[in-house]
């Protein structure tokens, strides 16, 4: 299975591809996550370096957006966006490092954090995700934006050299584990899917 980065936009789910929790959800917008992106809209302190040191080569991410209400139509709990991403290591144990060393501790290392445009993240929840075929895992990131609480329930899992990314914003204080797992599930079928074509 040899893959590069020309294969990464093929991954990440159309709205055709989601799941029953995101029927409905539109496409948002779509972009190429370099490290440079990766860097830039990452925590404070993010550099490419960083991220080329880690063994990461290139992303790409497709992200989604519920039926057209604005956030202050919304119940608490409702989800309002959903995404995945599809990122090429150099390794499979550089994916596995990620996870662990980058992913979590990055959530972790950042709680209180004031992030950009007055977001705060207030809280971090390691969740134990199931069903994938190798290496996972999960978080519950709870952020305050002025007086309104987002949660964001993400899952990684790695397939290879690809770590493979979902994840859903909710309104409130809300692990929605379950969906997040759903979305990455119906990922890693598409990831493999072009992965062996």
């Amino acid at each position: 299975m040899r893959l590069g980065a020309d294969d990464l936009a093929d991954m990440p789910l159309r709205a055709a591809d989601l799941p029953p929790p995101f029927h409905g959800f539109s496409a948002l917008r779509e972009r190429t996550l370099d490290n440079e992106t990766m860097a830039r809209h990452g925590f404070p302190g993010s550099d490419a370096e960083r991220f080329r040191r880690a063994g990461r080569i290139d992303g790409y991410m497709r992200e989604f957006a519920a039926p057209a209400h604005s956030l202050e139509e919304m119940d608490g709990g409702a989800d309002f966006m959903a995404a995945t991403v599809a990122h090429l290591f150099e390794t499979p144990d550089d994916v596995r490092r990620w996870m662990r060393d980058v992913f979590v501790k990055d959530f972790e290392d950042n709680v209180g954090v004031e992030l950009r445009r007055g977001q705060k993240l207030v809280g971090v929840e390691t969740l134990a995700p199931s069903g994938f075929f190798d290496d996972a895992a999960a978080l519950k990131a709870l952020h305050r934006d002025g007086d309104r609480l987002i949660s964001v329930t993400i899952v990684d899992f790695r397939i290879g050299r690809i770590l493979g990314v979902a994840f859903v914003g909710s309104l409130g204080d809300a692990a929605r584990l379950e969906e997040a797992s759903e979305l990455a599930m119906e990922l890693e079928k598409r990831i493999v899917s072009v992965a062996l074509s």
